[in-house]
């Protein structure tokens, strides 16, 4: 319905194309070197680093974030919604069955990355969509570092952010609030959910003794 939001699928396009082509390209390298298609034993450094990036590149992480603000900018907060929870499923349960094998110095430095980026990125953001996305970004830096070493614990933390990203949302859709200034006068229409909103955002920010 207008030029920024096929702006925006044009570029979710083609870096989950790129991202698909990648994980492809890993699974065929390591069935060319093991003799099985199986992507649970990769062997070899090449294909898992390649499979790495990839899911990287799918889920947003640094340095392979940068389409991820750009493109939720340019939706709507349904799709928004949708992508900064149910697309992260599927990407994320591959992590989290391959994660015994992946380069864990390589997943290590993109969840440093993706945790400085998140936090620095939206510092100077308006833009409630932007914030969001940077959020995510930043939330799943703090999955894939914690993903090699405790695969569950990954799982618990992906299910909080699910949820309260999707309680964030909600507010957000229900407040019709895009950006700072529509938020902060949100609190004089609906002032309770206004303070829940601010108890989402810490809850987000992960203020104890919030989830």
């Amino acid at each position: 319905h207008h030029p920024r939001a096929t702006e925006s699928a044009t570029k979710y396009f083609l870096t989950q194309a790129t991202a698909s082509a990648l994980l492809l390209f890993s699974a065929a390298m390591n069935a060319w070197m093991t003799g099985e298609w199986t992507i649970m034993n990769m062997n070899s450094y090449t294909p898992t680093t390649i499979l790495t990036i990839a899911l990287a590149i799918k889920l947003g992480i640094a340095p392979f974030h940068l389409w991820l603000p750009d493109v939720m900018q340019g939706l709507d907060m349904m799709t928004c919604l949708i992508l900064s929870t149910w697309q992260k499923l599927a990407p994320m349960a591959l992590l989290i069955l391959t994660s015994h094998q992946l380069n864990t110095n390589l997943l290590t430095l993109m969840a440093l990355a993706s945790a400085i980026t998140g936090g620095w990125g939206a510092l100077n953001q308006t833009q409630m969509r932007k914030i969001m996305a940077y959020s995510s970004i930043a939330h799943l830096g703090w999955m894939t570092l914690v993903i090699s070493f405790a695969p569950g614990l990954a799982l618990l933390n992906l299910m909080i952010y699910l949820l309260m990203t999707s309680s964030m949302f909600m507010m957000l859709m229900t407040l019709n609030a895009t950006n700072m200034n529509k938020l902060s006068i949100s609190w004089l229409k609906t002032p309770t959910l206004a303070a829940s909103m601010m108890a989402g955002l810490l809850s987000l920010g992960g203020l104890p003794p919030l989830s």
